[in-house]
């Protein structure tokens, strides 16, 4: 397994890759200038980013890179800008959240816009999956967090009885949303927001609530979270690297693991990597390092070259599984190094195109089967409901909660109905034997 740190700039100097064990700067990706979680990686397929663009432009633009070129391979032009943008474990969908509060999701291996949804009131900040990848989680400059479900967004029955897509609105937050993580908890799964109102908070899935609320002395702008479950790490404004206790009784986190720069220039974006125990942080000042939490030491500085580099805003802890020489696949890679999906479409397909969905299906290990054509048509709802219910995943487990709950109020409604059909016909029969008697 290779393991490499990616970071890019909102500034247009391109995208940075290390390795993680030694620090040796690998391939510098060209022509990037990112917004703030705009940067993916895409399965271990290839990277990809939404850009800023002048203010003045209406549309957005979303960027492919191959692991092996520098270039820009396939450039896509959503109907609006783009900023928070995630894909799923396997690569199989890209989501990515506009100006105007709306979400859309794609499919990778088509191109096709599937879905697109009103999220928020205004833009979209951040985004990120549940570890199944059942739920997606959104973050908005309104201050708001929305959990959605993959199941319910697809659930045309739901929209037509004009019942909301999100499972959870959680808008205690005063200021923008500038990060979410979430454990891997299923459907009991915590999910931590930061806010640019200085707090962090703890919400549980399961019962969609707020569990805990902690204030620090800076706004935060980054999370990570600790694979232990019990703290996580919250990048602030004023250079510092806060520990936030999850299960605390005090409300105010001043913990500090360390300070990236002397200037107090503000932690940007946070990763950890589970293989050693390394925290990556970014900063304002063009810095990334890699930390050692139980020492709260830095282990090392990642750089170009040149001293600091532009200022970070996102950082990708990406794994690629390195393949032996003699097998088919990695010659088949190099054969095929060019191969990049299509373009993202600007809208959504109407009439009977609507319908067709897609599903993915990975080649088998060492195939020499080239990695876009083995993407087979099927119908998308039906599978991924199917897949999902299958593994038991947080979305269907929500769903199933959701569904017992209903049961429970139709049957106090039936009840309540039968009391009233009681009373009326014991009012009638009264009425009847008053009339009979006069």
């Amino acid at each position: 397994m290779e393991i490499s740190v990616i970071a890019s700039s909102s500034i247009d100097q391109g995208i940075g890759s290390w390795d993680l064990k030694t620090g040796k700067e690998l391939l510098r990706f060209k022509q990037c200038a990112s917004p703030a979680h705009g940067l993916t990686a895409v399965g271990e397929k290839f990277l990809a980013s939404s850009q800023l663009r002048k203010e003045s432009t209406s549309s957005g633009s979303i960027f492919y890179w191959s692991w092996n070129k520098p270039q820009a391979e396939v450039r896509s032009f959503p109907v609006e800008p783009i900023k928070a943008l995630v894909a799923n474990n396997e690569g199989t969908y890209l989501v990515g959240g506009g100006n105007s509060g709306d979400i859309y999701l794609w499919e990778v291996a088509t191109g096709k816009l599937l879905k697109k949804w009103h999220g928020h009131y205004r833009s979209v900040t951040c985004l990120v999956f549940s570890g199944d990848d059942s739920l997606l989680i959104s973050g908005s400059q309104d201050g708001s967090v929305r959990v959605w479900s993959l199941i319910r967004l697809f659930d045309d029955f739901q929209r037509q009885q004009g019942n909301t897509l999100y499972e959870h609105n959680f808008n205690e937050h005063t200021m923008s949303v500038t990060d979410i993580v979430i454990d891997y908890g299923g459907c009991n799964a915590m999910i931590i927001s930061a806010s640019e109102d200085r707090t962090c908070k703890v919400w549980s899935l399961s019962r969609g609530k707020l569990l805990k609320n902690i204030i620090f002395p800076s706004a935060i702008n980054a999370l990570a979270l600790d694979p232990g479950g019990s703290v996580f790490y919250a990048g602030g404004r004023d250079g510092k690297i806060y520990i936030g206790a999850i299960n605390a009784t005090s409300e105010y986190g001043t913990q500090v693991l360390g300070s990236v720069s002397e200037q107090s220039k503000a932690v940007t974006c946070l990763a950890y990597c589970t293989e050693g125990n390394l925290l990556i942080s970014g900063s304002e000042e063009g810095v990334v390092c890699v930390w050692d939490p139980k020492s709260r030491r830095p282990v090392r500085t990642l750089s170009s070259g040149k001293g600091k580099g532009p200022p970070v805003n996102n950082i990708q802890i990406v794994r690629k599984t390195i393949v032996d020489n003699s097998n088919k696949t990695q010659s088949s890679w190099k054969r095929r190094g060019s191969l990049m999906p299509p373009p993202l479409e600007k809208y959504e397909r109407s009439g009977e195109d609507t319908m067709d969905g897609i599903v993915t299906v990975d080649p088998p290990p060492f195939s020499d089967v080239p990695v876009y054509s083995s993407f087979l048509s099927a119908d998308l709802i039906d599978e991924q409901v199917r897949e999902l219910q299958q593994q038991g995943s947080a979305a269907t487990e929500i769903e199933m909660e959701r569904l017992k709950l209903e049961y429970k109020r139709s049957l106090q409604m039936n009840d309540q109905w039968q009391k009233n059909y009681e009373n009326l016909l014991q009012v009638v029969m009264e009425e009847e034997q008053i009339g009979g008697s006069n």
